[in-house]
């Protein structure tokens, strides 16, 4: 333990790139490397031997007998294990914490197995993202205003903790020290962040940005959507925190005991500063700017800014100004896989380079007979420019050959190990007869229709979608919350708009012959989607690990039924009649 305490004082930047430019130069054999200790470890497991390894560790003999499984697979061996059986199943060590996915995308939350290990690969990724960061946009003796939440942790029936895998990082200790060493601590105490309720945790968050505002130089979450949430929540209470900082007084609307206390060894009489705050924000125009003005020193904005966050990055520009937007790392639940080296790109190029030696990753090809029988996976050196796969995990924690159901396109090359990009979830979001459409089909209608609402001064604050096959035909339903009042006509043409931009070819041949009815919109009152979060965090999720639904499916009725019971108008298409 020494030895780490002493490597994490002299965290040095240079050297990590270093360490991480030997690492890509060597992928391919460090690959074998890794999956040969991942199978030296945990062979001897009963999931592993009773594929018939017989011992061997070689990536030929892996292949050959181990088959590739996606979640539903391991989830007799996982619960086992959250019911407390002790023996070798999944990992040689005893799992002793269940990470909680965010359960938004099959309306419950997934269990998968952490460890120390998957602990280590998290700071590593860190430590090298941070290095390549801060190389470019360099951060010295700041803190971060980071809006990040605990979620509530439970006791698995075996006994063993369940929370989300961000707040099964944040509650290790590895993380404080991390973010320490790399001089960006949280301006908030633990008691924000492990609060009970996430909106006192959120008011707070922002009042300790205020109280550090000219030492914050990196404002971050885990979630882009996180970060806008919280800026739209600071346009609601903005007056009553710069009260509180005037007369050193905590609003009454924080309850929780140890939120008070924790608030009040930081909270003092500051009219200076409340005045400050005051006279920045009404001279702002429509909050344009707000970040920079808040807290001058920034540097950056800094979260997971790819796949269904990028709905958030107009708002997000929008409160940024000229600051850059930097795009966290490529991880799930499961693990990590990558890490931004080069932040100067925006979000929507951002790629990500394989760490050859936190896990072993195969790579499924995605032609145009994925619909036919999978291809052979590929090696992590083995890809080619260009193509788009589907990522199998190999991990440290008891994962072996799983299928993340990521499709990522390899956009280059980082020295040998390959740099990725984030295209989507390959489980469908729409389909009804021989129609495809994803999570990114969805976006790039919504970005179309919103463009009509732009001329009105208005936004899409968020948005979901459902297949409703009870209709005869069967026909897209998209929920819109927006944030003001707009005309039906101008309603009516988003609706037209939104049909018209689907432009796979089964939806279009299908709309046209009837076979999927008319597209309908329907949008929901002021609040709506701040319902679904309550919801899932009502449930145990994070905050900063929530990701709106982009399309219910028909086992979330909860999140339909608050969707379906808050309509306030409803539009047909008329793009194809």
């Amino acid at each position: 333990m020494k030895m780490v305490e002493e490597n994490e004082k002299k965290f040095v930047p240079q050297e990590v790139i270093e360490e991480f430019e030997l690492l890509s130069k060597d992928a391919g054999r460090i690959q074998e490397e890794t999956l040969q200790k991942i199978l030296e470890v945990n062979g001897r497991t009963e999931y592993l031997q009773q594929w018939g390894l017989n011992g061997r560790t070689d990536s030929v003999s892996f292949k050959n007998c181990v088959p590739l499984v996606t979640h539903k697979d391991l989830e007799p061996y996982i619960h086992r294990i959250a019911d407390g059986d002790l023996s070798p199943i999944l990992t040689r060590k005893p799992i002793t914490t269940i990470s909680l996915s965010s359960g938004t995308t099959q309306g419950k939350p997934k269990f998968v197995p952490f460890n120390e290990e998957l602990m280590e690969s998290t700071m590593q990724i860190f430590k090298t993202s941070f290095a390549f960061r801060n190389r470019e946009f360099p951060v010295v003796n700041g803190k971060a205003l980071q809006f990040i939440y605990g979620s509530k942790q439970f006791k698995t029936k075996g006994g063993l903790a369940a929370g989300t895998a961000t707040t099964n990082v944040y509650r290790n200790a590895q993380f404080k020290k991390t973010m320490k060493a790399m001089q960006t601590p949280c301006c908030s105490p633990d008691e924000v962040i492990f609060g009970p309720d996430f909106h006192q945790s959120l008011y707070c968050h922002l009042l300790c940005g205020l109280i550090y505002r000219n030492e914050v130089q990196v404002v971050s979450s885990t979630f882009a959507h996180s970060i806008v949430h919280a800026f739209r929540n600071f346009e609601q209470v903005w007056q009553e925190l710069v009260t509180n900082i005037r007369e050193g007084v905590l609003s009454s609307r924080v309850t929780v005991p140890s939120i008070r206390a924790a608030m009040s060894k930081l909270l003092k009489p500051d009219p200076e500063l409340a005045d400050t705050i005051y006279n920045k924000c009404i001279r702002l125009n429509n909050w344009y700017g707000l970040i920079p003005e808040l807290f001058p020193k920034t540097r950056y904005i800094y979260g997971i800014m790819t796949g269904s966050m990028e709905p958030y990055l107009k708002k997000l520009r929008h409160y940024a100004g000229e600051l850059p937007l930097l795009s966290a790392d490529y991880g799930s639940s499961e693990g990590w896989i990558g890490a931004n080296v080069n932040p100067e790109f925006p979000p929507e190029l951002v790629t990500y380079a394989v760490l050859p030696n936190i896990g072993y990753f195969e790579f499924i090809t995605l032609g145009e007979n994925s619909d036919g029988p999978e291809a052979t996976p590929v090696g992590l050196t083995e890809v080619k420019l260009g193509e788009e796969y589907e990522i199998v995990v190999t991990n440290f924690a008891g994962l072996y050959r799983y299928k993340l159901g990521d499709v990522v396109k390899i956009k280059g090359f980082h020295n040998g190990t390959p740099e990725l990009q984030f295209i989507c979830r390959r489980n469908l979001l729409l389909s009804i007869n021989i129609d495809k459409n994803t999570e990114k089909d969805l976006q790039l209608s919504v970005e179309a229709a919103a463009q009509l609402l732009s001329n009105e001064k208005l936004e899409v604050v968020d948005f979901s979608s459902h297949v409703n096959a009870s209709a005869d035909p069967g026909h897209y339903v998209i929920f819109w919350e927006l944030s003001g009042e707009a005309s039906e006509e101008i309603l009516k043409e988003c609706c037209n708009c939104l049909d018209k931009s689907f432009v796979d070819a089964g939806y279009v041949s299908s709309r046209k012959v009837n076979a999927i009815g008319a597209l309908e919109l329907r949008i929901v009152k002021k609040g709506t989607f701040h319902k679904i979060l309550d919801h899932f965090v009502g449930l145990g999720a994070a905050v900063s690990q929530f990701k709106t639904p982009r399309c219910v499916g028909p086992t979330n009725i909860s999140v339909l039924q608050i969707l379906c019971s808050n309509v306030v108008e409803s539009y047909f298409s008329t793009a194809f009649s």
